[in-house]
């Protein structure tokens, strides 16, 4: 089987997970500080700040927002629910712009389209690693003295003309067990805005400035230094690990631009892709629907997934809620129907990079 993700911890980080066991000081501590500096200065950001998860991120940086009952945050449908989620728990309304179908990405003339009278946040999810086009999307924010909240989950280190996720506003990302930097869970927020940092620092940590000192109703938001121990050796590999995705991605694409039906996705002009994942689209011409490719590939050992099956408001825990505004979104509907991720990780090697094209080409010959 070759799996679509591969997580491989080495000596570095089992020498840096056994002096914190060894320290003693195994909740949040030194190594949690120095994860922060060294992200903030590798990302340009004038601060980090570690959480326990990705989604933990995206609601404390919409807390500090201080968003009401009735204000509005512009996200897009096609996305992991965890953005949904957070939003509903700021107590705002979450309305849905469409997606663009070269990027997968939320599209800045959906979002004009949704803006009213009620919008305070802009919150693009830069999926599958690549950046939304983050500067009519700037301008549309800036017209209308909106904040931007980037959901850069699965786009640490991707950028957009220069400049990296995560840097337009709030970034908030995840280090969950998947990504291409992970500590099992853990997340981590970014901002340039020194009140805001303060603020999410209190936030994680009860509320407290120093022990017993309350100055805000707070949350344990904490990161552990044995969380920090298996980032930093990630992190300062992270160029090498991103490097051998973008070699895998594009020996796939060169494989599988010429299959019918498979349209392979694209790094877009002025933009950095990180290639969390490697989506293919599975269209009509491929004469099999992307289940039936999916479970075809499974039964034939090659891992793959579908990220994701619906929009986020097509479930019924959500359909009906009143503060989720669904829409029509016909291109963000179709990538739902027809977005396939296969393997892209680091530790492939070019003979399994070659089975995973090779099957795709056969399974797709096969129905046609």
């Amino acid at each position: 089987m070759i799996p679509i993700t591969n997580v491989r911890f080495g000596e570095e980080e089992e020498a840096l997970v056994l002096e914190v066991l060894r320290s003693g000081l195994i909740a949040q501590g030194p190594k949690v500080a120095q994860l922060e500096t060294q992200f903030a200065e590798r990302y340009g950001s004038a601060h980090a700040i570690a959480v326990n998860n990705g989604t933990t991120a995206l609601i404390a940086a919409l807390q500090v927002l201080d968003l009401k009952p009735g204000d509005e945050v512009i996200t897009t449908p096609f996305t992991f629910v965890a953005t949904l989620n957070a939003i509903l728990e700021s107590g705002a309304t979450a309305v849905f712009a469409d997606a663009r179908d070269d990027d997968f990405n939320i599209d800045p003339e959906s979002i004009r389209a949704r803006i009213s009278g009620r919008t305070r946040v802009i919150a693009p999810v830069h999926l599958y690693g690549q950046m939304a086009d983050m500067d009519p999307i700037q301008e549309i924010a800036s017209t209308h003295d909106l904040r931007i909240l980037e959901d850069s989950a699965q786009a640490q280190g991707a950028t957009y003309h220069g400049r990296f996720a995560g840097s337009y506003g709030l970034g908030t990302f995840s280090f969950y067990a998947t990504k291409n930097m992970t500590t099992g869970e853990g997340g981590m927020i970014t901002t340039d805005d020194d009140q805001l940092a303060d603020r999410l620092r209190l936030l994680r940590n009860q509320g407290m400035r120093a022990r017993y000192q309350y100055e805000m109703a707070g949350n344990n938001y904490r990161l552990t230094d044995l969380q920090a121990a298996l980032a930093l050796p990630q992190l300062a590999r992270y160029d090498q690990t991103v490097s051998r995705r973008r070699v895998n991605a594009s020996r796939l694409s060169s494989a599988l631009s010429a299959v019918p039906g498979i349209t392979v996705p694209s790094e877009m002009a002025g933009r950095g892709h990180v290639w969390h994942q490697y989506t293919i689209r599975v269209t009509d011409e491929a004469g099999i629907s992307r289940d039936e490719l999916s479970l075809k590939l499974t039964e034939k050992g090659i891992g793959n997934g579908i990220y994701y099956p619906k929009l986020v408001f097509d479930y019924d825990a959500y359909r009906s809620n009143p503060q989720v505004q669904v829409s029509d979104v016909p291109i963000a509907r179709s990538l739902a129907k027809q977005a396939l991720s296969l393997p892209v990780h680091a530790a492939l090697t070019d003979g399994e990079l070659d089975r995973v094209a090779e099957t795709v080409a056969e399974i797709v010959s096969a129905a046609s």
